[in-house]
């Protein structure tokens, strides 16, 4: 449907199987699609079932590390499998068996299971071993607060950490922040809307802000049909390269197509860069149903539309991540060069693209309904429960 100005809605009329020039994989095997640029990625790759470390994340004062198999007397066994491991400290923890592990920073604590790490090995009882070092997935600079004490005229010297993160899996001082929410202050309307700009906000009330993450749901609204809803930074925030991340946990059910992308209209130009879209109810490996019948997402797509003139696709690639990306958050994200793309799933790079974008691009998260992943229909499970779940969007730019 690219005449309705989105190059994505072309995507909407078109199965996998139909879709093959843009999502060469679909289906198996082949490589990213390219159109007269280069891309380094390859074919459908499951990393979790071929033992390839992978990484999640959650939320709270949990944060994620690169997975990485160290020697082990570098780990020591905290927990068993759906039991909690506790230690001192921020550290790094590993879930897993054998040499298929996903890593995860916390502190103080964290739950051993497939739903805060996923499963990195499949079939096979996992266990928790925490690091023996203390965790530096974090950059801090330190403060010096003064403080009197109350029954003399001691002075203590107490050091105030603060935190300034950096792009997942990048050399954090090659970056500056430029935009962060963090959404723990409620739904800032002075950054984004709740519309695309050539429609009219459905009046069905299907997101919110709340416990320190944005929540987008799939919901029928009065007319009893299943709508789309859209969150944008149009008109009010834009950026041309740098580094583009979110902390995302998706939704299931068929026709269930969350987003996370970077576009902008110009006159009749519509450059757009996806950075994920994943159609939980499309053919394997998009998703896979649970013995209830229920749709889950298991692979995405990041997609490049150039955007000059319709269906001007650079490049694409189906990548099947091996887990289902209901049950945790992970990152994807983009580093935009003025040359090159480069997309990032919990920081493994995915696809690479060697081209030219320069226009400023606006920031987008939405749950739509359709293309690969099917119509919905009442198998689609309604309500907060079932959210397309930000814990964080960032932005920063190449200093």
């Amino acid at each position: 449907m690219q005449t309705s100005t989105l190059h994505r809605f072309s995507m909407t009329a078109m199965s996998c199987a139909a879709a093959a020039v843009l999502l060469a994989a679909c289906g198996g095997g082949g490589s990213g699609t390219d159109a007269g640029t280069t891309s380094t990625a390859s074919g459908v790759e499951a990393s979790a079932a071929q033992g390839t470390p992978t990484t999640t994340s959650t939320t709270g004062t949990v944060s994620t590390a690169t997975s990485t198999v160290a020697p082990a007397s570098a780990w020591s066994q905290c927990a068993t499998e759906n039991s909690t491991c506790t230690f001192e400290g921020t550290k790094d923890v590993r879930y897993g068996a054998g040499d298929k592990w996903a890593t995860r920073t916390a502190t103080g604590s964290i739950a051993c299971n497939n739903g805060t790490f996923g499963d990195p090995a499949v079939g096979t009882q996992k266990v928790c071993e925490v690091s023996a070092t203390a965790s530096t997935s974090s950059t801090s600079t330190g403060t010096t607060t003064t403080t009197q004490q109350p029954s003399g005229n001691t002075t203590t010297q107490e050091p105030t950490a603060t935190t300034t993160p950096g792009p997942y899996g990048q050399t954090a001082s090659a970056y500056e922040l430029t935009f962060s929410d963090e959404f723990n202050g409620g739904f800032n309307t002075s950054v984004w809307n709740d519309k695309i700009w050539y429609e009219t906000g459905n009046a069905t009330k299907n997101y919110t802000v709340e416990d320190g993450k944005l929540k987008i749901w799939p919901q029928r609204d009065a007319s009893g049909n299943f709508f789309n809803r859209t969150i944008d930074t149009d008109g009010k925030y834009y950026q041309t390269y740098g580094y583009f991340e979110i902390d995302a946990k998706l939704p299931v059910g068929k026709g269930t197509w969350p987003a996370f992308w970077l576009f902008n209209h110009i006159n009749e130009r519509r450059p757009e860069m996806d950075v994920m879209e994943a159609y939980a109810g499309g053919a394997a490996p998009w998703g896979f149903n649970d013995a209830n019948g229920i749709a889950h997402p298991q692979a995405y797509a990041p997609t490049v539309w150039k955007g000059d003139y319709d269906g001007q696709l650079v490049g694409s690639r189906q990548y099947d991540t091996g887990m289902d990306l209901s049950t945790g958050f992970h990152k994807y994200a983009v580093k935009w060069e003025p040359n090159k793309q480069t997309y990032y799933f919990d920081g493994k790079e995915v696809l690479t693209l060697n081209t030219t974008f320069s226009d400023p691009m606006y920031l987008m998260l939405d749950l739509w309904f359709g293309s690969a992943s099917g119509t919905p229909d009442n198998s689609t499970p309604q309500g907060k429960t079932n959210s397309y779940e930000i814990n964080y969007i960032r932005a920063w730019k190449f200093k």
